[in-house]
């Protein structure tokens, strides 16, 4: 029994290691990119405070502000790498300068008024979206050291080996500290620049919140949730760029359907399922409203505006059987002519399937098999599993759910698919395992 309860005792610090540094990360790498002026090595001393913490919280507990904990000897460690660095002295009198010459200058408000980021989490992605880097770079450093995502989580959302995305971030820390670049506060023409990859880095945020890639959960509501912050913060600095009201109306609409998108015990609910009494009235009208001011800016036709306008449809329909998949397919169609990925095609086959039979979608899904970017995409069998169960091709749907089940890494995801798989054999009349 002892040991017993030191396993579960073991077990609960651990997920309360993650959940504090899921949390604390971003403000943690902010805080010490500030003190240092450098970010790989801000980084560098945030992740030597998580191992500190799963050498000394099993022993002495989980403290009862683990964030300030953290927080706590990660500036600690900055403090003796500076006391440390023959690069003290040098650290030193450039702060120095710099605070000086903040003091005797006279204050641009105006400048401030047009060009200030005023957030801290937002200020440190366009830091890590530096023109330097490349645009894969960019995105997948500012995910990774500053969002908190996973590397395999990161590969999940471009479609590429973990391995790649890993040497993309190790390219891309080692430019940023061999350039000498540090943490910043583009304006002007600067922020403007960076401004498309931002966008990228926020969607890909609240994709995975929206779906998670791993884990235990199928949603992660808190990075839905800073997405979504960061999105109406991006509004107010570039109110006339339409991409920038089409992706906040996206994550909007998106979200107002998440308190129907799981069920009692976790499980996912799928949109035709879904309790639509559940979805957020005031979320979706804040949502509709960031779409018209795309429109209103030219950008009906954006990447992010396009597909704020399927999610629409379905906000619209008060019944699932009242939703226009005419219309949502021509808007997919739409989209393929902008940005040729193989994963909106996806999307695509559902939306034709829906409205001119599972029979059509399957002719896309089947012409997708070749697609090497989705070989190990999961979502493809599990497509391609529910166009055959609609065909009434059990034993092909059960073969397709089966596959897909293996491939997803989301727990919820694969034991939501194991089931569909089931439902295929039960129709078979074979025994479930």
């Amino acid at each position: 029994m002892e040991h017993e309860l030191r396993k579960v005792g073991a077990s609960d610090i651990h997920n309360a290691i993650v959940a504090a540094w899921r949390i604390e990360q971003p403000r943690l790498i902010t805080s010490l990119s500030k003190m240092l002026r450098d970010v790989p090595l801000a980084e560098e001393l945030t992740q030597d405070a998580l191992l500190a913490a799963l050498e000394h919280w099993p022993k002495s507990g989980i403290p009862e502000r683990p964030g300030a904990w953290l927080a706590t000897t990660a500036k600690r460690r900055a403090l003796d790498y500076l006391r440390r660095s023959r690069m003290l002295a040098r650290k030193h009198e450039q702060v120095a300068r710099e605070l000086e010459a903040e003091q005797q200058a006279m204050p641009d408000l105006d400048a401030a008024l047009d060009d200030d980021i005023g957030d801290e989490m937002l200020r440190l992605i366009f830091t890590a979206c530096h023109p330097l880097l490349s645009q894969e770079a960019r995105v997948a450093l500012a995910l990774r050291m500053i969002c908190g995502l996973t590397t395999e989580e990161i590969a999940r959302a471009f479609l590429v080996s973990d391995a790649t995305v890993s040497q993309r971030i190790v390219r891309a820390k080692r430019t940023l500290s061999e350039s000498g670049l540090v943490y910043e506060s583009p304006r002007g023409e600067e922020l403007s620049e960076r401004l498309a990859t931002v966008l990228e880095v926020v969607y890909l945020i609240f994709n995975e919140g929206y779906t998670a890639a791993t884990g235990e959960h199928w949603l992660r509501p808190q990075l839905c949730q800073e997405a979504l912050r960061i999105g109406r913060i991006l509004t107010s600095i570039a109110p006339s760029e339409p991409e920038v009201h089409g992706l906040l109306a996206l994550m909007e609409l998106n979200a107002s359907r998440n308190a129907a998108r799981t069920d009692a015990a976790g499980a996912p609910v799928l949109i035709l399922e879904q309790n639509r009494a559940l979805w957020d009235l005031l979320q979706i009208r804040r949502g509709m409203q960031a779409l018209a001011r795309a429109r209103e800016l030219g950008g009906a036709f954006g990447f992010y505006a396009l597909q704020a306008a399927i999610i629409a449809c379905h906000a619209r329909a008060a019944t699932a059987a009242e939703t226009n998949w005419t219309q949502i397919a021509a808007l997919y169609s739409e989209l393929t002519k902008r940005v040729a990925s193989p994963v909106i095609e996806l999307n695509r086959a559902v939306a034709v399937g829906m409205a001119e039979g599972p029979a059509a979608g399957l002719e896309i899904v089947n012409r997708l098999g070749d697609e090497p970017a989705l070989k190990t995409y999961h979502l493809l069998e599990s497509v391609r599993g529910d166009l055959l169960f609609k065909l009434q091709r059990f034993e092909e749907a059960k073969t397709a759910f089966t596959a897909a089940a293996e491939l997803a890494g989301n727990r919820r995801e694969r034991e939501f698919l194991q089931r569909r798989a089931a439902e295929a054999a039960d129709k078979l009349g074979w025994p479930t395992e």
